[in-house]
């Protein structure tokens, strides 16, 4: 007689830990439902984190008249903001005009739209720039005179992601990073799924009345290996990379540059002592999870950007690069790759009564709060009725040290060196941009320097990787040091192995105090 234990029945199975698979369980997780979520790998690993770090609404897709999309995320950007004021802010950005590209017309009307359309109330409207005299024209080359000046926002993408999963798991979901899916079958009025743990091996099986294929660029692989769906998944991937290179100038604005192939790619300001540039469009045919900058890109961003710039930058330059997956949809696959929507695509499988399957194509990261919205309305019908939070309610409950007002991160900032005079600027106001008001769970009883431990490089202490294993699923140097981190720019390759051990040391040890 087998003594094992039934499988465990959720209302809802997701596959998928990134910005969509974690929004859409922390939206659902709120309304009631039972939820289960599994990541092969860590939380945000794929597309989630590789994107320019933008909540925006994409002005360049005004030009393809995507204005229910474009609509839709200038909606959501003082959301997001309102929701999330550690890791979410706003940035204003210089459009130079260029002679030879889009006519000046063309940009004031696309940014009277985007001011326009969003129902934007705190961030400032466009304005036209003189950068003759403007600080923003100091880095560009003298022949760009005049340009417009609009504004979005700024996003901890990864961040985003854990956050949301965060908030999720306090509602009762059960989040399993490292955990892939084997196999998902309908069987007897439900779905049956085999789960692999991909640290220890162990397989385990739990039962759903409904599940979401939000995989990202493996959402087709997943519904040919796991579900046995072989026809052709109408989706489309596209290759973005990003360089990135030490500082350029001093001042807190952003640029947006064209180019001549009709591309724009964005100069940010990057974890205080660099500078963000991208990103590329191009078809992608590989394994998602190999993706990198290929030298061709590099050199592409380089060039671009040089022909802006005052001073030019070099491949040698670049002191780090990422790359990241975009799976858009796209039933034809013809046409250039920047030109494929950026919108969302949700397909439902749910005729002839059978247990509801929902995939999940494209999307911004902008966008996930209303996809998921969108996913929980079209499965709402197949799953249980419960009574829990109302539609809507993600966009008015803060994410995980999000409870502040959307502007008084400075006011929050000078509460919190009252509370810990030990910690240095610098270092107390990364602490307030990762974890907001969380700080004080992971500073807990700290009086002191000494009292937050050993001291990895930059400013990484035990106290703070001790936090992140307990709280936030991290199992691995990259987790913390990439991840929910951009540490990693600054930690040598020893140092990089003492914190890939100390993670270790301390998971096993909080393992063996459970």
């Amino acid at each position: 007689m087998d003594s094992s234990p039934a499988p465990r029945l959720y209302d809802l199975a997701i596959i998928g830990g990134g910005i969509n698979g974690c929004g859409i369980a922390r939206d659902a997780a709120g309304r009631g439902w039972s939820v289960y979520l599994c990541e092969q790998k860590d939380l945000g690993s794929g597309t989630s984190s590789a994107s320019t770090k933008l909540i925006h609404g994409g002005l360049r897709y005004l030009e393809y008249y995507e204005f229910r999309l474009v609509r839709e995320a200038l909606m959501e950007r003082e959301v997001l903001w309102g929701i999330a004021p550690h890791i979410v802010w706003p940035l204003r950005f210089v459009l130079p005009y260029h002679k030879k590209l889009r006519p000046r017309w063309m940009l004031r009307l696309g940014l009277f739209l985007y001011d326009n359309i969003g129902g934007r109330k705190k961030l400032p409207k466009t304005r036209s720039v003189d950068l003759t005299r403007d600080k923003a024209g100091a880095l560009l080359k003298p022949q760009y005179k005049r340009g417009f000046e609009y504004s979005d926002c700024w996003v901890e993408d990864s961040r985003l992601v854990v956050l949301n999963a965060m908030a999720a798991a306090a509602l009762g979901a059960t989040i399993s990073p490292r955990t892939r899916c084997v196999s998902a079958e309908r069987r007897d009025g439900l779905w049956h799924v085999t789960l692999r743990d991909e640290q220890t091996g162990d397989v385990t099986h739990i039962m759903a009345r409904g599940l979401i294929n939000a995989a990202g660029p493996w959402v087709g692989e997943v519904a040919q290996s796991v579900m046995h769906n072989n026809s052709r998944a109408p989706v489309r991937l596209v290759q973005g990379s990003h360089i990135v290179v030490p500082k350029l100038y001093d001042h807190a604005g952003c640029y947006i540059f064209q180019n001549a192939d009709n591309r724009i790619f964005f100069v940010i300001p990057y974890e205080q002592d660099f500078t963000l540039i991208g990103t590329t469009d191009q078809d992608y045919t590989g394994d998602p999870g190999s993706v990198h900058a290929s030298a061709e890109e590099i050199a592409y961003l380089c060039r671009s950007a040089s022909d802006y710039l005052r001073v030019p930058i070099t491949p040698d330059d670049v002191v780090w690069t990422y790359s990241g997956v975009r799976p858009l949809y796209d039933e034809s696959g013809e046409g250039k790759a920047q030109e494929a929507t950026r919108d969302y695509v949700l397909k439902l499988d749910a005729e002839g009564g059978v247990p509801p399957l929902l995939s999940i194509f494209g999307g911004k990261i902008t966008t996930y709060r209303r996809l998921a919205e969108s996913a929980l309305e079209q499965l709402g019908p197949h799953l249980p009725a419960v009574k829990g939070r109302a539609i809507g309610w993600t966009g008015r409950e803060p994410l995980p040290g999000g409870d502040f007002p959307m502007e008084g991160f400075e006011t929050t900032l000078q509460a919190a060196k009252t509370r810990y005079p030990f910690i240095a600027d610098r270092h107390l106001r990364r602490l307030l941009r990762a974890y907001g008001t969380r700080i004080d769970d992971l500073l807990r009883d700290c009086r002191s320097m000494a009292d937050l431990g050993r001291v990895y490089g930059a400013d990484l202490t035990e106290a703070e990787l001790a936090y992140l294993v307990r709280a936030e699923w991290v199992r691995s140097a990259a987790d913390a040091l990439w991840r929910r981190s951009k540490l990693g720019l600054r930690l040598s390759k020893s140092e990089f192995a003492e914190v890939d051990e100390a993670v270790s040391r301390i998971a096993s040890a909080q393992e063996h105090a459970v």
